[in-house]
Protein backbone atom coordinates (compact mmCIF):
# COMPACT_ATOMS: atom_id res chain seq x y z
CA UNK A 1 0.00 0.00 0.00
CA UNK A 2 1.27 3.76 -1.07
CA UNK A 3 1.96 5.94 1.75
CA UNK A 4 0.16 8.81 2.12
CA UNK A 5 2.78 11.01 2.06
CA UNK A 6 3.56 10.34 -1.34
CA UNK A 7 0.23 12.29 -2.53
CA UNK A 8 1.10 15.32 -0.50
CA UNK A 9 0.12 17.73 -0.48
CA UNK A 10 -2.91 16.23 -2.33
CA UNK A 11 -4.93 13.76 -0.16
CA UNK A 12 -4.42 10.13 -1.01
CA UNK A 13 -7.38 8.87 -2.67
CA UNK A 14 -8.34 6.77 0.28
CA UNK A 15 -8.34 9.88 2.29
CA UNK A 16 -5.77 10.86 5.34
CA UNK A 17 -6.15 8.90 8.42
CA UNK A 18 -5.46 9.46 12.13
CA UNK A 19 -1.91 7.72 12.02
CA UNK A 20 -0.97 9.86 8.73
CA UNK A 21 -0.72 13.20 11.41
CA UNK A 22 2.15 12.01 12.98
CA UNK A 23 4.18 11.85 9.93
CA UNK A 24 3.11 14.92 8.21
CA UNK A 25 6.46 16.97 6.97
CA UNK A 26 7.20 19.84 9.60
CA UNK A 27 6.66 22.65 7.23
CA UNK A 28 3.27 23.36 4.55
CA UNK A 29 3.25 23.16 1.10
CA UNK A 30 5.07 26.16 0.40
CA UNK A 31 7.46 26.23 3.51
CA UNK A 32 4.78 27.85 6.24
CA UNK A 33 6.81 26.25 9.51
CA UNK A 34 4.61 25.16 11.71
CA UNK A 35 1.92 24.76 9.42
CA UNK A 36 0.48 21.36 10.80
CA UNK A 37 0.54 22.72 14.60
CA UNK A 38 -3.09 24.05 12.85
CA UNK A 39 -4.33 21.02 11.23
CA UNK A 40 -7.19 18.94 12.42
CA UNK A 41 -8.52 15.48 10.37
CA UNK A 42 -12.00 15.27 10.48
CA UNK A 43 -13.59 12.64 8.36
CA UNK A 44 -10.48 11.87 6.35
CA UNK A 45 -10.24 15.21 5.25
CA UNK A 46 -7.74 18.18 6.53
CA UNK A 47 -9.00 21.08 8.22
CA UNK A 48 -6.87 23.90 9.06
CA UNK A 49 -8.02 26.17 11.76
CA UNK A 50 -7.88 30.37 11.60
CA UNK A 51 -5.26 31.59 13.46
CA UNK A 52 -6.87 32.71 17.46
CA UNK A 53 -7.92 35.35 18.60
CA UNK A 54 -7.12 37.10 21.67
CA UNK A 55 -10.57 36.31 23.34
CA UNK A 56 -9.80 32.44 22.11
CA UNK A 57 -6.39 31.84 23.57
CA UNK A 58 -7.65 33.67 27.31
CA UNK A 59 -10.03 31.05 27.36
CA UNK A 60 -8.39 28.66 26.69
CA UNK A 61 -5.59 29.18 28.85
CA UNK A 62 -8.73 30.22 32.05
CA UNK A 63 -10.39 27.37 31.72
CA UNK A 64 -6.92 24.87 31.84
CA UNK A 65 -6.10 26.34 34.68
CA UNK A 66 -9.53 26.62 36.96
CA UNK A 67 -9.67 22.64 35.80
CA UNK A 68 -6.13 21.93 37.01
CA UNK A 69 -6.92 23.46 39.97
CA UNK A 70 -10.14 21.74 40.94
CA UNK A 71 -9.88 18.30 38.97
CA UNK A 72 -9.26 15.31 41.27
CA UNK A 73 -5.74 13.52 40.97
CA UNK A 74 -7.27 11.45 38.63
CA UNK A 75 -7.97 13.66 35.95
CA UNK A 76 -5.81 16.56 34.33
CA UNK A 77 -6.53 18.77 31.73
CA UNK A 78 -4.87 19.42 28.74
CA UNK A 79 -5.32 22.23 25.81
CA UNK A 80 -4.89 21.82 22.28
CA UNK A 81 -4.25 17.92 22.26
CA UNK A 82 -6.16 15.50 19.54
CA UNK A 83 -8.36 12.61 20.36
CA UNK A 84 -8.63 9.90 17.86
CA UNK A 85 -12.18 9.24 17.54
CA UNK A 86 -11.58 6.84 15.11
CA UNK A 87 -9.38 5.86 11.75
CA UNK A 88 -10.43 9.02 9.68
CA UNK A 89 -11.35 11.47 12.61
CA UNK A 90 -8.66 12.77 14.55
CA UNK A 91 -9.86 16.66 16.28
CA UNK A 92 -8.12 18.71 18.35
CA UNK A 93 -10.03 20.10 20.92
CA UNK A 94 -9.44 23.72 22.78
CA UNK A 95 -9.40 22.12 26.00
CA UNK A 96 -9.84 18.12 27.11
CA UNK A 97 -9.92 16.06 30.91
CA UNK A 98 -8.45 12.87 30.31
CA UNK A 99 -6.70 10.50 32.33
CA UNK A 100 -4.05 11.92 34.75
CA UNK A 101 -1.89 8.47 33.49
CA UNK A 102 -2.15 9.35 29.87
CA UNK A 103 -1.36 12.90 30.71
CA UNK A 104 1.89 12.15 32.48
CA UNK A 105 3.00 10.46 29.02
CA UNK A 106 5.17 12.91 27.52
CA UNK A 107 5.73 11.21 24.44
CA UNK A 108 1.98 10.88 23.47
CA UNK A 109 0.76 13.22 20.06
CA UNK A 110 -2.91 11.72 20.79
CA UNK A 111 -5.44 10.17 23.29
CA UNK A 112 -7.87 7.32 22.85
CA UNK A 113 -11.58 8.26 23.69
CA UNK A 114 -11.46 5.68 26.58
CA UNK A 115 -9.31 8.12 28.26
CA UNK A 116 -11.11 11.24 27.97
CA UNK A 117 -13.74 12.75 30.33
CA UNK A 118 -14.46 16.01 28.85
CA UNK A 119 -13.94 18.13 25.70
CA UNK A 120 -14.11 21.53 25.64
CA UNK A 121 -14.56 23.95 22.05
CA UNK A 122 -14.41 27.23 21.99
CA UNK A 123 -16.19 28.71 19.00
CA UNK A 124 -14.62 31.08 16.94
CA UNK A 125 -16.37 33.06 13.36
CA UNK A 126 -14.37 30.10 10.63
CA UNK A 127 -15.38 27.23 13.28
CA UNK A 128 -19.14 27.66 13.90
CA UNK A 129 -20.34 24.68 11.80
CA UNK A 130 -17.82 22.37 13.32
CA UNK A 131 -18.12 23.62 16.50
CA UNK A 132 -22.04 23.63 17.23
CA UNK A 133 -22.53 20.50 14.92
CA UNK A 134 -20.28 17.85 14.11
CA UNK A 135 -18.12 17.55 16.56
CA UNK A 136 -20.26 17.27 19.06
CA UNK A 137 -22.11 14.48 17.07
CA UNK A 138 -18.56 12.39 16.59
CA UNK A 139 -17.76 13.38 20.33
CA UNK A 140 -21.13 11.86 21.01
CA UNK A 141 -20.65 8.93 18.77
CA UNK A 142 -17.11 7.94 20.18
CA UNK A 143 -18.66 7.83 23.91
CA UNK A 144 -17.37 11.02 25.55
CA UNK A 145 -19.33 11.38 28.17
CA UNK A 146 -19.12 15.01 28.79
CA UNK A 147 -19.30 18.17 26.11
CA UNK A 148 -18.78 21.78 26.50
CA UNK A 149 -19.63 24.19 24.02
CA UNK A 150 -18.24 28.18 24.61
CA UNK A 151 -19.89 31.05 22.63
CA UNK A 152 -18.58 34.94 23.21
CA UNK A 153 -21.43 36.93 23.83
CA UNK A 154 -20.90 40.73 24.00
CA UNK A 155 -17.33 39.47 25.01
CA UNK A 156 -18.18 37.55 27.16
CA UNK A 157 -17.94 33.67 27.64
CA UNK A 158 -21.49 31.37 27.61
CA UNK A 159 -20.74 27.83 28.28
CA UNK A 160 -23.69 25.12 26.74
CA UNK A 161 -23.08 22.08 28.66
CA UNK A 162 -24.19 18.86 27.52
CA UNK A 163 -24.07 15.20 28.52
CA UNK A 164 -24.08 11.65 26.74
CA UNK A 165 -27.16 9.95 26.72
CA UNK A 166 -26.13 6.62 27.36
CA UNK A 167 -29.82 5.07 25.51
CA UNK A 168 -29.45 7.54 22.23
CA UNK A 169 -25.70 7.96 22.41
CA UNK A 170 -26.15 11.59 21.53
CA UNK A 171 -25.72 14.80 23.78
CA UNK A 172 -28.59 16.55 25.75
CA UNK A 173 -27.81 19.84 26.97
CA UNK A 174 -28.03 20.52 30.60
CA UNK A 175 -27.61 23.90 30.88
CA UNK A 176 -26.74 27.40 29.91
CA UNK A 177 -24.25 29.45 32.21
CA UNK A 178 -23.38 32.69 32.17
CA UNK A 179 -21.16 34.33 34.28
CA UNK A 180 -20.70 31.22 37.10
CA UNK A 181 -20.47 28.07 36.20
CA UNK A 182 -20.85 25.67 38.58
CA UNK A 183 -21.53 21.82 37.52
CA UNK A 184 -21.26 18.33 39.69
CA UNK A 185 -19.40 15.90 36.58
CA UNK A 186 -17.49 15.05 35.39
CA UNK A 187 -15.97 16.18 38.89
CA UNK A 188 -17.19 19.34 41.14
CA UNK A 189 -16.53 22.12 39.36
CA UNK A 190 -16.79 25.99 39.66
CA UNK A 191 -15.52 28.81 37.44
CA UNK A 192 -16.23 32.61 37.47
CA UNK A 193 -16.32 32.98 33.76
CA UNK A 194 -16.34 36.60 33.25
CA UNK A 195 -12.98 36.44 35.14
CA UNK A 196 -11.68 34.49 32.52
CA UNK A 197 -11.43 37.55 30.07
CA UNK A 198 -10.67 40.39 32.24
Amino acid sequence: MSSALEYWPAPPPWGWTAEDLDHLPPEGPNGEPDFFEHVELIDGALVLRAPQRRFHQRLIRGLTACLDSQAPAHLAPVHRMDVKLGHRTRPCPDVAVIDAEAAADMARTFYETREVHLVIEIVSPESVERDRKLKPLRYAEAGIPHFWRVEENEGRPVVYVYERDPATGSYGLTGIHHGLLTVSVPFQIEIDLDALVK
